[in-house]
């Protein structure tokens, strides 16, 4: 049941048309890190492209058989954050949260890693299901940059997988790693960022009523940071893509939170 009310909301929400058993991975990055190369080189032709439904955003969708399992790769709109400023973050944002895909990979370029690990983190906050893709190796060793990738995947949590797409280097790597978080093979507890005192006190004291009002369909804390933003629209997208019926008695709880 739970599989075919996923299903009615990619299909409803999202305008995605994920088949009964299939993986769903949503694709994130940047712009300019090499995603489109990933998308292509994973799903090949096989593949088609829309609009996500009531935004003039492109939607490219892709298929690829790994182990006799079929996955489903959504590309996200290219973005720096996921703090939904722009209709892109929003769509980005809403597709990790709501549409529940088996595993989220994040796309970011070897050559500045500090400037993309950011929107890595902010999606780690969300879900513990990410698998990191460090793409454009090649281009790092072009300009003599090396990366400690064991030190990174430690730091962060979370499988890392070095790439260079356009070259097919670590795409079977990837492969087994998106198979493997996708398939629940493999766990991870990603690093969570701490944040200043009073701010974690706030969390703390959000937390549990949160829980109560979304019954464990978000990360608690990541809502409650949020609310702390003041990041109202939030609320009715928790409405709207949880289909909560959430009372007046409740809604004014939350906003007041």
């Amino acid at each position: 049941m739970h599989e075919e009310n996923r299903g009615r909301v990619l299909r409803e929400h999202f305008g995605i048309a994920a088949a009964l058993g299939q993986y769903v991975i949503a694709l994130a990055g940047n712009p300019n890190v090499g995603k489109s190369t990933v998308f292509n080189a994973l799903t090949g032709l096989r593949q088609h492209t829309g609009n996500w439904p009531g935004k003039t955003v492109d939607n490219a969708q892709g298929t690829f058989t790994y182990r006799q399992k079929p996955f489903l790769l959504v590309d996200l709109p290219g973005t720096y954050s996921i703090l939904a400023h722009t209709v892109e973050e929003q769509v980005a944002r809403d597709f990790i949260c709501f549409g529940q895909p088996n595993a989220t990979l994040v796309v970011l370029d070897a050559t500045c890693l500090e400037r993309n690990l950011n929107l890595a983190l902010q999606v780690m906050e969300i879900t513990p299901n990410v698998v990191v893709c460090v793409n454009l190796m090649d281009e790092a060793r072009k300009k003599n940059i090396a990366i400690d990738l064991p030190a990174l995947e430690k730091e962060l949590g979370v499988p890392v997988v070095p790439t260079a797409a356009r070259k097919g280097e670590g795409l079977d790597t990837l492969r087994e790693t998106l198979y493997q978080v996708s398939t629940g093979a493999r766990k991870s507890i990603p690093r969570q960022l701490v944040y200043s005192q009073a701010v974690e006190e706030a969390v703390e004291k959000l937390v549990p009523t949160i829980q109560r009002l979304i019954d464990h369909k978000l990360n608690p804390r990541w809502v409650a940071l949020r609310l702390l933003d003041g990041d109202k629209a939030f609320i009715e997208s928790i409405s709207r893509h949880l289909e909560l019926q959430l009372s007046p008695k409740a809604l004014q709880e939350v906003a007041a939170l």
